[in-house]
């Protein structure tokens, strides 16, 4: 895979998203490369462990969008939400499970805007899904998957806020 190529893509696709609303959001976004695949990531600093960086944090939940060989073979785009060894989150008393079912149950009312989406994962997995893209132009989807995920982020704080320690 010629990475540069994809992360210039992906780098274009994060550029476009909405800073004013990424902002109020408290969403932070970051493209990169992870073992074999490009991504582009979208999470919050309280999604993490404190005093660690978020985007690496053993603590942390992120939606990322990502590319790799074989995707890239299959022309396709994959994406995820990951919520990755949550009793640990400082403030919470969260059991993985319960945290990804409270957020697939309220995920379901916008499951039919995500192409191809699957939640039949375990809780590090709180969904995940493909698009079938055009490898000369892709970074509208990524785009658009990113915009998604700002429509949604929401449900995160709210399961999170069920589980907040008082």
């Amino acid at each position: 895979m010629e990475t540069t190529y994809y992360l210039e893509r992906f780098q274009n696709a994060a550029d476009q998203i909405d800073r004013r609303l990424l902002a109020r959001k408290q969403l932070e976004v970051s493209t990169g490369l992870y073992i074999d695949s490009v991504f582009l990531k979208l999470y919050k600093k309280s999604w993490a462990s404190p005093l660690q960086d978020p985007l690496v944090a053993e603590t942390r939940i992120f939606f990322s969008v990502w590319i790799c060989d074989s995707a890239l073979r299959e022309r396709k785009l994959f994406y995820n939400i990951h919520a990755l060894k949550l009793r640990r989150l400082k403030g919470y008393s969260i059991e993985s499970r319960k945290f990804a079912d409270t957020f697939r149950g309220s995920f379901k009312e916008f499951e039919h805007k995500w192409k191809n989406v699957s939640v039949k994962f375990g809780p590090l997995t709180l969904m995940e899904g493909w698009l079938k893209i055009n490898l000369g132009n892709f970074q509208d989807e990524i785009l658009e998957l990113a915009n998604n995920f700002l429509e949604i982020e929401y449900l995160i704080d709210d399961a999170l806020a069920k589980f907040k320690r008082t």
